[in-house]
């Protein structure tokens, strides 16, 4: 008899930015259907490709650790270093701005399952669009 797909589903907004440094930024807005909750996180990565693969790697990490994120941030909210230092296990940092771009990826994934490779070439798409939109020339002495 064929399994009738779960309800709950993780749903993440993803957006890179370029900072002033030239550094890429990635950010990436969690909501998890398990729990319902949202978490926002970023990493910095120094070319489009590190910071492509830096996604596949923080959607495989939250996907894992849905549980124990959950139960350190929300549960014990009131010991928030401890969950700054489980997200930095993964390479990642808290993401404390409230705004998000509107130009982002969407990728939706059942809970704790992983992640398939095939999701992520729109997102990869999407991302170098908004990168491509971004780049200024830079001025020369």
């Amino acid at each position: 008899m064929p399994q009738r797909p779960s309800s709950k589903r993780n749903e993440y907004r993803c957006s890179l930015e370029i900072n002033q440094n030239g550094k890429y930024c990635l950010r990436v807005r969690a909501s998890f259907g398990g729990h319902a909750w949202v978490l926002s996180v970023y990493a910095l990565a120094s070319t489009f490709d590190r910071a492509f693969k830096k996604l596949g790697q923080t959607l495989d990490y939250l996907q894992r650790n849905e549980d124990r994120l959950w139960f350190w941030i929300v549960d014990r909210s009131n010991d928030i270093h401890l969950a700054e230092e489980m997200l930095r296990d993964g390479g990642l940092h808290l993401d404390r701005r409230t705004d998000f771009p509107k130009r982002s990826a969407t990728i939706t994934l059942p809970v704790e399952k992983p992640v398939p490779a095939f999701l992520l070439a729109p997102a990869r798409r999407t991302l170098a669009e908004t990168v491509a939109g971004m780049r200024m020339p830079v001025a020369s002495d």
